[in-house]
């Protein structure tokens, strides 16, 4: 599987449809004509190549459906999630709850985190940037891949 790279902007028509971005386009597998899309942890939807939900799902059906904790996240997460597939034009078009949960209007952005793309509203895509410091952003960084001398300098 490429690494999917890159920030895109999109326009949603009126029935919930938008043209996949060229650049995006290009680095999914060639011949792929549907995804999987599903709500994200933030107010956001997350689009997955079919390989890489395959792999997610494998690792959601081994979790134990006897832990109460285990019933909510499956409900919660595989709740929303859609095959969809790209029409004669290279558009997808968004499912309605998935939509409204995401708070999806008009412009979105499309945001590539190497195995999948987060599809955001395009001013709350922009405001989490503005609500974080140089500073934060790099203790962020420091928290989540640590001080250990053997992770690559990032910056």
């Amino acid at each position: 599987m490429n690494n999917l790279l890159g920030e895109y902007e999109a326009t949603l028509d009126a029935k919930g449809r938008f043209l996949l971005p060229a650049g995006l386009k290009k680095q999914l597998p060639e011949g792929d004509s549907s995804m999987v899309i599903n709500r994200g942890f933030e107010k956001c939807l997350v689009l997955y190549p079919l390989k890489v939900w395959e792999e997610v799902a494998a690792k959601v059906r081994k979790l134990n459906d006897f832990k109460p904790k285990v019933r909510q996240f499956k409900t919660i997460f595989l709740g929303g999630a859609t095959v969809i597939e790209f029409d004669s034009a290279g558009r997808m078009l968004l499912p309605p709850s998935l939509k409204e949960y995401a708070n999806l209007l008009k412009d979105i952005v499309l945001a590539c985190e190497l195995d999948k793309v987060k599809i955001w509203d395009a001013a709350a895509y922009k405001k989490l940037f503005e609500d974080i410091s140089d500073e934060d952003f790099s203790n962020l960084a420091m928290e989540v891949l640590g001080g250990d001398d053997d992770v690559p300098e990032l910056g």
